[in-house]
């Protein structure tokens, strides 16, 4: 209770001084909404202490004589005042709340931008449990401090990307008789004032423990980042054959549709939902809050957390790279060399997506991408993007690279296990992307396009017959 009452000093855990306790939260029956929305916006529940518009208290009437008007002080031309109006960012916005195992959840969100630079927001998390089906009196709720996490880098816009971790000593619900986590945001440690909701609730006897632990559902999980303006649909295609062939049957894709996903696009996508091989989240409602890159940080920590105890390994990586094992290795016999690592990045193989073989006997139009764009960057010594995979359950928020907030060790030494083939903005090209044409060097010789050295490499031109013959056994020829 004493730890409840004090404020936090930056970092948000350590603790300064005291000040009264907030009043509790009168029980519920609010349900969470699971689209994105403002704090403000959970009517059923009181979200503030303030006093701002409450009526003041009334007194009996009593006869006066009547009296002059006071005379009212002169202003002073000099004295400024300001007047605010609206509200220029939520405190927090929250997408997505989750258990994180038995006594820890996250909530995913968005929040002022300004208000975490250069103020001193903080967060309290309370557990208020249902009543006692037996009787037995009100129910204790149980409360503890929060952790935050600004992840994105400072990139955010108006709005940074927090994950807020409320971690309890106990699980809160052990007796599985459900309840609601609610979330105390403080404007300020200078101030009490702040908003309270309901980020998550859990019915009775739905609580199960040995979801947090192997076996998970699957072993390879795909996060993928915000798909917005336009994408190819031949590309998408593709890119989406070659990863349910490269990981297996037992891998999932996650997707999330920011305005991207055309008709077109769709078409592509449903004979792999309707496999079971893919989930496509609309979260084109994001586009009210500005962020990073249509909230790509955001995306991929909802993601990580909603789908934290569904795999093994969970990869971050864009729907313009192509994951692949040099040397004939499998993906069991490389995860298995770097097991004992929560994270590894993964190094680029930069292509051109405009450069082709010059060969009139080619209909490079009925060929795949991969198949045809053959010429890659050979410049060394310089750093490349890296993309990654991460032991989900062992993280507690991620970025778009890398996390930096993990339990155990990171490995970037992974050149010779695992790569990525980067097709720069390929998904993008509506039309066909073969647009420059040179003869095939010989001899391992370079080709310079547009000031670059490129060499020859097919390696994923030889695979495209079996990923074809894969699409047509599993969901059937898309389109031809």
């Amino acid at each position: 209770m004493a730890l409840w009452q004090l404020h936090p000093y930056q970092p948000i855990l350590a603790i300064t001084r005291s000040s009264s306790s907030c009043p509790l939260l009168p029980p519920t029956t609010t349900t969470v909404a699971s689209s994105l929305s403002t704090t403000t916006a959970a009517a059923a529940v009181p979200v503030s202490n303030s006093t701002a518009g409450r009526a003041p208290p009334t007194t009996p009437a009593r006869a006066t004589r009547p009296t002059s008007p006071p005379s009212r002080p002169l202003k002073d031309p000099n004295k400024r005042e300001l007047r605010p109006y609206g509200s220029a960012a939520a405190l927090f916005v929250q997408m997505g709340a989750y258990r994180g195992g038995p006594r820890t959840f996250a909530v995913v969100g968005l929040a002022s931008k300004p208000a975490h630079v250069f103020g001193t927001p903080y967060f309290k998390c309370e557990w208020l449990p249902n009543p006692d089906s037996a009787g037995g009196g009100a129910p204790r709720p149980v409360r503890t401090k929060a952790y935050k996490m600004l992840p994105d880098w400072g990139y955010g816009r108006v709005y940074s990307v927090v994950i807020v971790n409320c971690t309890f000593p106990s699980n809160p619900n052990a007796g599985n008789r459900g309840g609601k986590l609610l979330v105390h945001a403080y404007y300020s440690t200078a101030s009490r004032r702040y908003e309270r909701f309901v980020a998550l609730e859990e019915a009775p006897g739905s609580y199960d423990e040995a979801r947090f632990r192997p076996p998970f559902p699957y072993q390879y999980l795909y996060c993928g980042s915000s798909l917005y303006g336009n994408i190819s649909a031949p590309r998408m295609r593709e890119w989406l054959a070659y990863h349910a062939y490269f990981f297996g049957p037992r891998s999932h894709f996650v997707l999330h549709d920011a305005g991207g996903v055309s008709p077109e696009v769709r078409a592509v996508l449903d004979p792999w939902v309707r496999a079971g091989r893919v989930t496509l989240q609309d979260i084109r409602a994001q586009a009210e809050y500005d962020g990073y890159y249509y909230n790509q940080f955001l995306v991929v920590n909802d993601c990580l957390h909603r789908y934290r105890h569904a795999a093994n390994w969970t990869f971050f990586f864009d729907v313009d790279e192509y994951i692949y094992l040099p040397d004939g290795r499998t993906l069991e016999e490389v995860l298995g060399q770097l097991e004992r690592y929560t994270q590894f990045t993964i190094e680029q193989n930069p292509m051109s997506s405009k450069l082709c073989v010059e060969d009139p006997t080619k209909d490079y139009p009925r060929q795949w991408g991969f198949e045809k764009l053959v010429f890659r960057n050979s410049i060394t010594g310089i750093r490349q993007d890296r993309k990654y995979a991460i032991q989900a359950r062992n993280a507690y928020a991620t970025g778009v690279h890398m996390s930096q907030n993990v339990y155990g060790r990171t490995t970037h030494n992974t050149e010779s296990l695992i790569r990525y083939y980067h097709y720069h903005n390929s998904i993008n090209v509506m039309e066909e992307p073969c647009r420059e044409f040179v003869p095939k060097p010989t001899n391992g010789s370079t080709v310079m396009f547009e000031g670059v050295p490129y060499v020859y490499d097919d390696n994923m031109k030889r695979l495209a017959g079996d990923i074809k013959h894969f699409e047509e056994v599993t969901v059937g020829a898309v389109y031809s």
